[in-house]
């Protein structure tokens, strides 16, 4: 099990690219080109499945407050980046979230429920900016919105899946298995922010 995660990781490392969420990148019309456009984009993918897999780690409440408070910076963000609010260093901002949420399910921080809605909060806004920034200001644009932030949760549930399907293996290979996974993120997140600098 150990092997394959650390294959599966290996290859999420190389195939580490930034997302094509960004202004003026790509089809912002309707539905379902909102819905599969944070499936394209890596640093999208990975920080969303962080925030499920970090949201099985604290457990409790946390399992839906924190993907809940992801989501909900994420359409706030979204609507800053339509209404033309400029947010300095998004692009950063979106590689830091890989990188620290990775490290958050790598090394299993423990923080109170209320700082990781927080944490996870302020990265959304940066995914929510970068994809309100292109979305038109058409009821189609509004589509677009509907589909992104679907897929989110779908991304986020399967973070949730994942995390708990870990915790179904025992509690030392799952442990570990969570701790790769993180840390596999992580390290895709470095090379996702070195592609930004």
């Amino acid at each position: 099990m150990i092997r394959r995660l650390s294959l599966a990781a290996a290859l999420l490392i190389a195939a580490a690219t930034a997302a094509h969420a960004h202004t003026g990148v790509g089809s912002t019309a309707g539905l379902a080109h909102g819905f599969v456009h944070p499936l394209g984009g890596i640093d999208h993918v990975l920080v969303m499945v962080a925030v499920g897999l970090f949201a099985v780690h604290l457990g409790g409440r946390a399992l839906w407050l924190v993907p809940l408070s992801f989501i909900s910076m994420m359409i706030l963000g979204g609507a800053f980046g339509m209404a033309g609010i400029g947010l300095p260093f998004a692009e950063i901002g979106i590689g830091l979230s890989v990188v620290v949420l990775g490290l958050a399910v790598a090394f299993e921080f423990h923080l109170p429920t209320a700082a990781a809605m927080a944490l996870v909060g302020l990265f959304a806004i940066f995914h929510g900016h970068a994809h309100g920034a292109e979305m038109p200001e058409t009821v189609s644009g509004l589509a677009y919105g509907a589909g992104f932030g679907a897929a989110t949760v779908l991304l986020h549930a399967a973070g949730i899946g994942i995390g708990l399907g870990f915790g179904r293996i025992g509690a030392v290979l799952g442990r570990r298995a969570l701790q790769t996974t993180g840390g596999a993120m992580a390290l895709a997140g470095v090379v996702i922010l070195a592609g930004y600098l």
